[in-house]
């Protein structure tokens, strides 16, 4: 009786043990899946100091991604190089899903202004979400005598040298206003600012007739009667500046230049890992509170798959490569 019992209990523990072991390896992926995010918090690396407009875009997803994914969210500013130092330090990261960064239009601009970044952007980097497009204006003094930019137009190309300021060489406005002249055939000359403060300060001056900056710097002196917006740089209109002209309006067809801020992960990063991240970013800027604060910094907001930000950030690249070569432009 023992030894039939002991027979009996081989043959029905071994098929059990077998099918445990099937189980655990068939269960694998759900239990990857469902391990994250529990691990450890999660950060989001914000590439510029605090203050800016990549700051305040991690600082409002940041709560709302912790809410709905049920573990912290620290946000870690990491500025430095027109962003270029932060975003190495994502692309060395472990592609674990704990570690992303959220970067602004300079991230399309600094692998054509700074060869010897210590990432490759296609390579080591993988887009999440693309939060979304905000126009740059072209913004004069009130006391000005252009009051359109076709004003503007007129007098470079009779002969007059018109000097416009930007937030520093290599900057989108810089770029997106060299791509206009060349195409306009416009004599305007850069003045690099260190910054929005220092512009703004003397486009209200008068030291510098043109200024092209976000909306969010130079809307505040629009509204105060101090700067007049002449164009947008964006195909549609800003619903921050509604009366205020596209470029494309003021006789430049398709021009397009947006300013942008995206999520980005290690490139090797789980594709579950990503998509989850995307789907939880595209809820959480579809909550009208978190839509309104972002509008408020001039932002409209897109909601789309990974595939299709990687294609845009892929498509800037491309762009402002040939107009960074073409024009031959330094970092400052």
């Amino acid at each position: 009786m023992n030894l039939s019992f002991r027979r009996l209990g081989t043959t029905v523990v071994r098929p059990l043990l077998a099918l445990t072991v099937l189980a655990g390896v068939l269960g694998a992926p759900a239990v990857h899946a469902q391990a994250w995010p529990a691990r450890q918090p999660i950060k989001l690396v914000a590439v510029f100091p605090p203050g800016g407009s990549v700051d305040q875009v991690a600082r409002i997803l940041a709560p709302v991604l912790q809410q709905r994914l049920g573990q912290s969210v620290v946000v870690e500013n990491k500025g430095g190089a027109s962003g270029a130092i932060g975003t190495a330090a994502v692309a060395q990261a472990p592609a674990d899903g704990y570690t992303f960064a959220v970067v602004f239009d300079t991230h399309g601009v600094n692998p054509a202004l700074q060869p010897s970044l210590a990432y490759d952007t296609k390579r080591d980097l993988a887009a999440v979400s693309l939060i979304g497009t905000g126009a740059m204006v072209i913004a004069t003094v009130a006391s000005s005598p252009y009051k359109t930019f076709g004003d503007v137009v007129k007098a470079s190309q009779t002969g007059s040298s018109i000097s416009y300021g930007s937030i520093g060489n290599g900057s989108l406005g810089h770029l997106a206003v060299t791509m206009l002249a060349r195409a306009g055939r416009m004599d305007l000359v850069h003045v690099p600012y260190r910054g929005g403060g220092p512009l703004m300060s003397d486009a209200i001056a008068g030291h510098v007739p043109l200024a092209v900056g976000s909306v969010f710097l130079a809307k505040p002196h629009i509204d105060s009667g101090k700067l007049r917006a002449l164009a947008v740089t964006t195909s549609q209109r800003s619903a921050n500046l509604p009366g205020v002209p596209t470029i494309a309006e003021s006789g430049f067809a398709g021009f397009d230049a947006p300013a942008w801020w995206a999520v980005l992960a290690p490139a090797k990063t789980p594709a579950d890992i990503v998509k989850r991240m995307n789907e939880e970013i595209n809820a959480a800027l579809k909550q009208p509170e978190v839509a309104e604060k972002l509008a408020a910094q001039g932002i409209v907001t897109h909601v789309g798959t990974p595939a299709a930000a990687q294609t845009f950030i892929e498509q800037q690249l491309d762009t402002w490569a040939k107009v960074v070569k073409a024009n031959d432009i330094k970092a400052d």
